[in-house]
This record gives C-alpha cells, sequence and structure tokens, in this order.
C-alpha cells in the first residue's frame, strides 16, 4: 500500500514534513521530497555573471576614457613588417570578455567557494594576475605598443571592484542563509556522535551554506529525531537512496565511514546525480586550516596528508614587521585619542590611569599587561565576592559579569568600544603581544589548563583574534580554546588582516568585551 503524504504536508512545516515521510518509507515509492530541489546555484551564479560583468565594463572602459578621452584611439600591432592598427574601444572589448573567461575557467563562481573562506576571492585575484601576464607576454611577442598606464590602472583597479561587488554578494547570501534560504540541503550519514557532532557546527554556522534535512544512523529508527536537534532520523546507513529521496537532498555527508558497510561510500558516491547531487566526506580532524590539507591518491586511496604546523623564522620575521609598523602608526595616529582618554580616565576617578596586570605571554613567559583602567581602585580585591554570585557571562575558567559593579562609569563607555585596549599597543612596540593572537591568560588560569591547551602560548598573545571576533563572552571554555588553538596552528599573515577588519567592524557595533 502507497501512502501519499502531499495534503497533510502542504498543512505543516518542512520538519514535520520531513517526519511524516520518513514514517512513509514502508510505501512501495518514496513520496514527492519534502524539501524540493531549489535552483539557488544557477540563479546565484548568474547574478555574479551580471554584476561582474558590469564590474569591467566600468572599469575598463572608465579607464580608457580617463587615459585617451572620448577620442578613437588607436593602439599599433607590427606583424611581418606592416603595422596594423587596432581601436581601444575593440581592445577593451576583447579585455573584458578575455577577463570573464578567465573568472569563469578558474571557476570562481562555483558554489563549492562562494559564501565562506578566501578561495573565492583568491581565484579572482589568481586569474586577473594570470590574464594581465599573458596579455603582457602576447604584447610583448607580437610587438603590441599597448599603453602601460591603461593596463596598470585597469588591473588593480578590476581586481578591487570585483572584490567589493563579490563582497557585497557574499554579505548578502549570509542573510539569506540566515534564513535557511540559498543553502545546500544535506542528509548526514554515520555514527551518531559524529552526525551530533557535524549537525551542530553547521548550525552554529549558518553562512557555511549547509542546512542539515536529515540523518542516517546505524539502528537508526525512522520519525526519530537526533539528540539535541530537530534532525529527523531517515533510517539506518543503509537507507541513503530512499533518504534523499525523501528528504531532496542535494548533498551527503559522510561523517564517518567505520559504521558503513564495506563499499557503501562508493554505492553511494555512484548513486548520485552527476552535477546536482555531492557527496561530502567528513574526517574526524577539526580546525586544520586548507593549505596544511592535502589530498594524495596512494594505491587507489584518496589518502588526506596533515602537515604539522610550521613557524619558521621567516614567518616570525613578517608577522613582527607588520605588528612594530602598525603599533607605532597607531600610536602616533590615536595620539590625540589617547591622551583625552588618559585626562578622562584620571579626572572621572581616584587612582591610576593604567592598570597593570601580569599575563601569560610567549612560551609560558610571564608579561605586565597595559590598559586604561577601566574599575574603581579595589576591583581585585571585589573579585572573590563576585564570584560567588550567579554570573551572567563568561565561562567556568574566565570570569566576567555584563554588568560588572566594579566598572567606573567612564570605563563603561571605553569597554563598550574597547579603548581601553588600545595602551596595549605599547605591549606590541615592545614585543610581548601581538596585534593579533591568542587571549593573554592569567597567571590563575594557567594553573588549570590541560596539557594541550599549552599550545597557545606557542604565539605572541593579541590585542584581538578569534576568540575576540568570535562571541568574546558568550563563548564557552571549550571554544576559545579550540579557536586559540586554531589560530595558532594555522597562523596567516592574510587571516590576520581579516581578524583585524572583523575587529574593527565590531567595534562600530559594539557588544561586551573580553578582558
Amino acid at each position: 500500500m502507497t501512502i501519499d503524504l502531499r495534503d497533510s504536508a502542504s498543512a505543516s512545516d518542512p520538519e514535520s514534513q520531513v517526519a511524516h515521510a520518513a514514517q512513509a518509507s514502508v510505501a512501495a515509492e518514496p513520496p514527492p521530497p519534502m524539501y524540493p530541489r531549489d535552483p539557488w546555484r544557477r540563479t546565484y551564479r548568474r547574478n555574479l555573471v551580471i554584476t561582474d560583468l558590469l564590474s569591467l565594463v566600468w572599469v575598463v572602459y572608465g579607464t580608457q576614457l580617463l587615459w585617451f578621452g572620448l577620442g578613437n584611439a588607436q593602439l599599433a600591432a607590427r606583424a611581418d613588417g606592416r603595422i596594423t592598427d587596432l581601436s581601444y574601444w575593440t581592445f577593451s572589448a576583447i579585455l573584458i570578455a578575455t577577463w570573464m573567461w578567465a573568472l569563469a575557467f578558474v571557476e570562481s563562481r562555483s558554489d563549492r567557494v562562494i559564501g565562506t573562506g578566501s578561495a573565492e576571492y583568491v581565484r579572482i585575484a589568481d586569474a586577473s594576475f594570470r590574464l594581465f601576464g599573458t596579455v603582457a607576454i602576447i604584447a610583448f611577442l607580437t610587438q603590441i605598443d599597448v599603453a602601460r598606464g591603461y593596463l596598470l590602472i585597469s588591473l588593480p583597479l578590476g581586481i578591487a571592484v570585483l572584490l567589493f561587488t563579490r563582497w557585497i554578494w557574499r554579505q548578502w547570501l549570509i542573510v539569506q542563509r540566515a534564513k535557511g534560504r540559498y543553502s545546500a540541503n544535506v542528509l548526514l550519514v554515520g555514527s551518531l556522535s559524529s552526525v551530533t557532532q557535524l549537525a551542530r557546527e553547521f548550525a552554529r554556522m549558518p553562512s557555511a551554506g549547509y542546512r542539515v534535512v536529515g540523518a542516517c544512523v546505524p539502528n537508526g529508527k525512522i520519525a526519530d529525531v537526533i539528540p539535541g536537534t530537530e534532525i529527523p532520523v531517515m533510517g539506518h546507513v543503509g537507507d541513503v537512496s530512499r533518504a534523499l529521496a525523501v528528504t531532496g537532498a542535494d548533498t551527503v555527508a559522510v561523517t564517518s565511514a567505520d559504521d558503513l558497510p564495506a563499499d557503501k561510500v562508493k554505492e553511494i558516491s555512484w548513486s548520485l546525480e552527476a552535477g546536482r547531487q555531492h557527496l561530502v566526506l567528513a574526517p574526524s580532524i577539526v580546525d586544520i586550516a586548507g593549505p596544511r590539507l592535502h589530498t594524495r591518491p596512494v594505491a587507489g586511496l584518496p589518502l588526506i596528508h596533515v602537515e604539522t604546523p610550521k613557524f619558521s623564522r621567516g614567518q616570525s620575521f613578517l608577522k613582527r614587521t607588520v605588528d612594530l609598523t602598525a603599533a607605532c602608526l597607531g600610536v602616533i595616529l590615536l595620539s590625540p585619542l589617547l591622551a583625552f582618554l588618559m585626562l578622562s580616565v584620571r579626572l572621572s576617578s581616584d587612582g591610576p590611569i593604567f592598570f597593570r596586570q601580569t599575563r601569560v605571554g610567549l612560551r609560558g613567559r610571564e608579561f605586565t599587561m597595559i590598559k586604561f583602567r577601566s574599575m574603581v581602585v579595589n576591583a581585585e580585591e571585589l573579585l572573590a565576592q563576585l564570584a560567588a554570585q550567579q554570573r551572567d557571562s563568561g565561562n567556568e575558567v574566565l570570569f566576567k559579569m555584563k554588568n560588572d559593579p566594579r566598572v567606573t562609569p567612564i570605563g563603561r563607555i571605553m569597554r563598550k568600544y574597547s579603548l581601553d585596549e588600545l595602551p596595549q599597543l605599547f605591549n606590541v612596540i615592545g614585543g610581548s603581544m601581538s596585534l593579533v593572537g591568542p587571549r593573554p591568560p592569567l597567571p590563575s588560569e594557567v594553573a588549570v589548563y590541560a596539557d594541550h591547551v599549552h599550545r597557545r602560548f606557542l604565539a605572541k598573545p593579541g590585542i584581538t583574534g578569534l576568540w575576540q571576533v568570535s562571541g568574546r563572552s558568550s563563548l564557552s571554555w571549550e571554544e576559545s580554546v579550540r579557536l586559540d588553538l586554531s589560530y595558532v596552528e594555522n597562523w596567516t599573515l592574510l587571516g590576520d588582516f581579516a581578524i583585524l577588519g572583523r575587529t574593527a567592524r565590531a567595534a562600530l557595533a559594539p557588544g561586551d568585551t573580553a578582558a
């Protein structure tokens, strides 16, 4: 007997529809998918093509008009002793068409790179530089006299405008994904613990673009849910094909292969619709950056090689150079603000202008961290009394209170905009801190660290870091440690710039701060 759920499903929310559909899995034929396939990838890619084209037309022809004016400028090509003139209007059109092809060739609009990470931006820059390098080589070999200024303006301006428009689209996409739209519908397959962990990570980061619509687990019972979530169980690991049909999932994420029958992953990949359904293998290793992961086929097996973290002298020198240069410029540019804050702290309450505290830094060495004093003078003496009260922020290791009574009125304003941390620029100049790095802990906090947490001391502590731009005081202790260790093991200069940008944005939309 076939059970038709189309009428009843239409009157309920999507999760309920999936649950009802799962109960009907005993039917001879699967019901229509409860999550109909949304052609969002094609729509989004088309939008990117349109804005890329408009951006390049504006940049290339704008540069031409700026450099040559409204006249019909010509470029000369010498071949076989003859000189052939070509209009810059035609050359610009060829350059735009070739640039568009280059962006498509490197798959800069692929749904695998949009929405999160830096791969989309890297591909745009890489394709653009390669294109202009090719143009330069061809111009040299064919003796085409192309105006250098025309090319030197078009390349950086074109890359900047392309990156800006892609960034605008990404912000729009993040908003849509927070609403559950423009995301891949994912069916999780694996052990209950691994499925639960990955489902929670996807729920925590909706901007990644993965919406879990069901799961297949060993001994799974249809219409059950994954503990702690609303994700319906669509059966055991052998029911993947039917679960795909019921949920309408376009992506299968295998969270652990140990609980699957032999060759089951291969069978799943064969059963997927080419080009429209995708297979994702989620290894148990987490917080490892892309450059450290390399897939290498060995004896027919796609082995994932994970490189150990490298802390070369060159990287240390580069980071120190950027820190010292930026900190010195910051002190110079912010000197009027620093003077104003010093005067405000002095006049608003009794006590010193600066608050000095011992923190633990690189290789576990203690140093004195400097901040503007934002609390009353006897704040440390009141800590034990406040620690006994029920807290509304922080975690089991880090003490935080959203409305800490020890904070002075001017201190509350400084903390809101993170202005109390500006004197740490002098710590950066002195070499005990970095602009970006792990949170500088107190010696009392280090005393309760687990052994693996000490890896955070492989890098200098930072004024800001992943811990600050990813939730601050709302983070659990495990999440704070994970972010710090992820930063230490996957450091890149580009990543530092990204964190500094997110910090600046957070300062303009302030929230609670981490001390």
